[in-house]
């Protein structure tokens, strides 16, 4: 586990050193000379979003059976994908002592995953950033979101190497 997690955090650290950090300073660059706006925060919460999507397909993993049974029923498709979309709060009710029967066998290290995830947080961009009637600007945030994430998650990947 160690050494799994150690080879995650040198390519994260890598892809934030080489792609993350310049796409940051262009965006944060771009949004002062043509908006005459700081994105200092916006670009602070996409940097966490890339870090938290470079380990996000690892998260769901407690909630994960170890071998298929014919004993028990699959997850549905919506609570197998709440587990990777809400892995945080689920993990945390779980240690407050919510107790789900939540197991599934599926492994979220695929491009499926990938595509569920990236949708999400355009849906999440597209309320958190966009308005009506739709600017530049919050076309630029609401895109940049799935962007970092999509980023983070291949990353993941790439160690994995699944990709």
């Amino acid at each position: 586990m160690e050494i799994e997690t150690s080879e995650h955090v040198h390519l994260a650290v890598k892809a934030f050193k080489w792609i993350i950090l310049p796409a940051s300073l262009l965006h944060v660059g771009a949004h002062l000379v043509f908006f005459g706006e700081n994105a200092l925060s916006f670009m602070i919460w996409a940097q966490l979003i890339f870090f938290y999507s470079s380990f996000l397909p690892d998260l769901p993993s407690i909630f994960r059976r170890k071998k298929k049974t014919n004993t028990t029923e699959n997850l549905p498709w919506y609570k197998k994908y709440a587990l990777l979309l809400f892995a945080p709060v689920l993990i945390w009710a779980l240690f407050s002592g919510l107790h789900l029967n939540w197991k599934t066998t599926e492994n979220f290290h695929n491009f499926k995953s990938l595509t569920i995830y990236a949708t999400f947080l355009l849906i999440c961009g597209f309320f958190a950033f966009a308005g009506f009637p739709p600017t530049i600007r919050g076309i630029t945030e609401t895109l940049s979101l799935p962007l970092y994430g999509t980023i983070g998650y291949l990353t993941h990947l790439r160690v994995d190497r699944v990709w």
